[in-house]
């Protein structure tokens, strides 16, 4: 007879259990070595890049103003400023580094023409002869060469061919640079130049400044009126002359000197007011 004895079963082996949370581990991993990596948080608003184009036109300009500065000439330019007369402004940069700019209405309210410069010696103010000042040439020294004039002695069309060149030179200025239109009658590269520090006294005026490959100064428009380049430059000398004699006066201010009302003894007799005592004749 057969032997009934109970069928005894094997316990089940823990493997399929197992299986599934390993299967996923595995997914997880191998999900995480190929996805991409989280990508970085955006920077923040100290750190944020200019765009591509103004580092582009940032470095231009450097590049121009660096070639100004290496830019030996005579040159003249138009001078435009809203309801005055166009004149004409004379830009002389020697070979040994000094500088002359004639300014014809430069002091005096437009009354007195003068000429700045700058060489071995100092820095000059010069006050040149004209119709309402036919006196001689003659200049007086206000400091070192690269001393900062006082407001009141400043005609400021001086600067786009000396120091504000610096600036515009300088990675670190607190400047924003973008391509611009000429103005008008001008040619060259043209680029808006704006400051980006709140200051009493910022590094220079801004505006437009335009300059051909060579790094001639083609025109400039500032808070003092529009520079346009009025003629091709011609040679530079070896170095500027004073336009005359240094004395020992006192320079011309930008502005006119008040004007002092008139008193009864600057009247001619024949029209002055009679007094209380005259007799008049009927």
């Amino acid at each position: 007879m057969y032997d009934h004895r109970p069928v005894r079963r094997r316990p089940a082996s823990p493997a399929p259990a197992l299986a599934v949370p390993l299967l996923l581990t595995l997914s997880l991993l191998f999900a995480g070595c190929s996805a991409d990596p989280p990508a970085e948080p955006p920077p923040t608003s100290n750190s944020a890049p200019r765009p591509g184009g103004m580092n582009a036109a940032r470095d231009e300009l450097a590049a121009l103003a660096a070639a100004a500065q290496d830019r030996h000439l005579v040159a003249r330019y138009t001078l435009r400023v809203d309801g005055a007369t166009d004149r004409l402004i004379t830009v002389t940069s020697g070979n040994d580094g000094s500088w002359r700019v004639d300014v014809p209405g430069g002091a005096l309210g437009g009354a007195a023409d003068i000429s700045l410069a700058a060489t071995a010696d100092g820095l000059f103010q010069c006050a040149l002869p004209s119709a309402t000042r036919p006196e001689p040439a003659g200049c007086v020294r206000l400091g070192e060469r690269d001393d900062t004039l006082p407001r009141r002695l400043d005609p400021r069309v001086q600067h786009p061919f000396t120091d504000w060149l610096d600036v515009l030179t300088d990675r670190r200025a607190p400047l924003s640079v973008s391509p611009a239109a000429a103005p008008p009658g001008a040619t060259g590269a043209c680029y808006s130049v704006e400051t980006t520090a709140a200051s009493i006294n910022p590094p220079l005026d801004v505006g437009i400044y335009c300059f051909d490959a060579d790094g001639t100064p083609t025109a400039v428009r500032a808070a003092f009126g529009t520079l346009t380049l009025a003629a091709p430059p011609e040679p530079a000398p070896a170095t500027v002359q004073l336009a005359g004699a240094v004395t020992e006066g006192e320079p011309l201010d930008m502005t006119a000197p008040p004007v002092e009302p008139g008193s009864p003894a600057d009247v001619p007799d024949d029209q002055a007011p009679p007094g209380d005592g005259d007799t008049q004749t009927p």
